[in-house]
């Protein structure tokens, strides 16, 4: 977590790192003569990119940082900042650039199938979710974990931005993550939340057949960078970028809204489940 001496993001990582990152990448490529546009194009990504990695907006994966070293002559410099900076997030390593994406998003979208997404979770229901992935992780990682996952929920504190539109599966609410007495307290956050109109909560119910997206889907709009999408598997995730692939996963998004419940019957439903497990404990 970040000190008392830098910015902090709407997430709880500080921003300084990055914005230091970013003001060298523009020092040393304007000492060498290169646009914006000249760069990246030798780097394989977009000027509009380069721009945003000099003002810290966004952060470049690991590889564009490297093929900048080898056009810079920088020797590894950017590399290893990349990799040092990436390594100091509390979050698993391939989530770091997406929890820094949410803190400056303007729209999240979300398609949970497994588990209620991260930014609403409790501190039981997120231990419960670490614990069944990592059985045999040490209690001081997962207190980590929990502590980083919590801290993305700073930017609920803002009462309409980000806009947050997610839409759980049923089977989210069915299958019982930790206790009932978890999974209970659980609902009843996702419900004050829908409840209070900070959040649209949707269920995708069990009738409505097979699901159009097959796994999680995160999409992000920004009011001054392009959309992106992140999709995540076991252990893993994926950031994309290009457009026609966003594109394809946001209509898919939408399919899946238009398939799932209202709001009203979402929020029913989730209710009822709650009530459900508090029977149980």
């Amino acid at each position: 977590m970040a000190n008392g001496s830098g910015a902090v993001g709407r997430y709880g990582q500080a921003r300084v790192g990055w914005e230091f990152f970013g003001s060298e990448l523009k020092r040393h490529r304007e000492a060498a003569g290169l646009t914006q546009q000249e760069l990246g194009r030798r780097v394989i990504c977009s000027g509009a990119y380069i721009g945003q990695f000099e003002t810290g907006t966004r952060k470049p994966q690991l590889d564009v940082a490297q093929r900048v070293d080898e056009e810079l002559k920088t020797d590894g410099f950017f590399a290893r900042m990349c990799e040092n900076l990436i390594n100091s997030s509390l979050c698993m390593d391939y989530f770091a650039e997406v929890a820094h994406l949410e803190g400056i998003a303007a729209e999240i979208h979300a398609y949970a199938p497994v588990f209620v997404p991260g930014v609403f979770q409790t501190a039981a229901y997120a231990r419960a979710v670490f614990k069944g992935g990592f059985p045999l992780a040490a209690r001081e990682d997962v207190d980590s974990w929990v502590a980083a996952r919590l801290g993305r929920q700073s930017i609920l504190e803002h009462p309409t931005r980000p806009l947050l539109w997610t839409i759980i599966d049923e089977n989210v609410m069915r299958r019982p993550t930790g206790s009932a007495a978890v999974m209970h307290e659980q609902l009843l956050r996702v419900a004050e939340l829908t409840r209070s109109e900070r959040i649209i909560m949707q269920v995708l119910p069990y009738s409505s057949g097979t699901p159009v997206l097959g796994g999680m889907v995160k999409l992000m709009t920004f009011d001054d960078a392009p959309p992106v999408a992140y999709t995540e598997g076991a252990m893993s995730g994926t950031l994309l970028d290009d457009p026609a692939r966003v594109s394809r996963l946001q209509r898919a998004y939408d399919f899946t809204m238009a398939a799932a419940l209202s709001r009203e019957s979402s929020l029913a439903l989730i209710e009822s489940a709650a009530e459900e497990y508090a029977d149980e404990h």
